[in-house]
């Protein structure tokens, strides 16, 4: 759900846009500059999102997700990532999201910007909460395919499922499989183990 940001008079100095005339870009940047700590901002197909941070459980999910993948990759340079920004085409305007997790390898995102290009990325995932459910779902499936990104793994805590997506094809994924939560889940190539979700 969008959660627009109070923003006080003050704030804006010369340089600052206008509110009433700004575009959808410079008001998610200015969102962005004026968000609380924690709090992430995304600019997916044109709406601007405020995400308080995540509760307890969300990121006990995404930490053993982390470290399943520590100790099961074949490739020991590939890296775990939390809070990375990475900038997407979008149909209109660029899509600016920040998964729960990235991997990619090492080196990857070796530089001071805040927003990456996606061509490393071979895996993103998110966990699902109420306010974010929905566009993990739909809208992030569309811009992640849409990408390229190889492979998306949601795991959707409404449902109680684990989804994979891969062979992005356009704004949609190929491929896409459908686990209970507490069974073991495939991811395919480039990652090529089996990721037990009994923890989650």
């Amino acid at each position: 759900m969008a959660m627009p940001l109070p923003v006080p008079e003050d704030t804006f100095s010369e340089g600052m846009p206008d509110r009433e005339g700004a575009s959808v870009q410079e008001t998610f940047e200015l969102f962005s500059a004026l968000a609380p700590k924690g709090w992430r901002v995304e600019l997916i197909e044109g709406e601007i999102y405020v995400v308080p941070p995540a509760n307890g459980e969300h990121e006990e999910i995404v930490t053993e997700v982390v470290e399943q993948v520590i100790a099961r990759r074949a490739d020991k340079e590939l890296r775990n990532f939390t809070g990375i920004g990475l900038s997407l085409p979008g149909t209109t305007d660029t899509v600016r999201v920040i998964p729960d997790l990235v991997i990619a390898p090492k080196g990857s995102f070796d530089d001071q910007q805040e927003w990456h290009a996606p061509d490393p990325v071979l895996l993103v995932a998110e966990v699902t909460s109420s306010s974010t459910a929905s566009r993990d779902r739909v809208q992030k499936i569309r811009a992640y395919a849409r990408a390229g990104i190889p492979l998306y793994l949601l795991i959707d805590r409404e449902a109680s499922e684990a989804g994979v997506c891969s062979e992005p094809s356009g704004d949609d994924y190929g491929h896409k499989s459908i686990h209970k939560l507490g069974t073991t889940v495939a991811l395919p190539h480039p990652l090529g183990f089996d990721l037990d979700t009994s923890a989650f």
